[in-house]
């Protein structure tokens, strides 16, 4: 990973942890994603349980950048958004 691409998954890592304790609820994946047009309870609860491999119901830093490197093309399309 880049310097870019670092700078940009942490400030989208950010936009979604609006409370900045350091990890993104379902709630806050939610919000963030409602930005972006519609999105369902189910929607986010696939997401959240894709991404939050260890079930402790929030998507930690860690797991993030774990999505975050599996998925470039859409971490990409996000930053210019975000």
């Amino acid at each position: 990973m880049d310097d870019e691409e670092k700078a940009n998954n942490d400030r989208i890592f950010k936009r979604f942890d609006t409370n900045g304790d350091g990890r993104i609820s379902a709630s806050e994946l939610g919000d963030a994603l409602q930005t972006l047009g519609s999105v369902t309870e189910e929607e986010v609860r696939g997401m959240m349980s894709e991404i939050d491999t260890d079930g402790d119901g929030y998507i930690s830093y860690a797991e993030y950048i774990d999505f975050a490197t599996a998925n470039r093309g859409l971490m990409k399309d996000l930053a210019k958004i975000f």
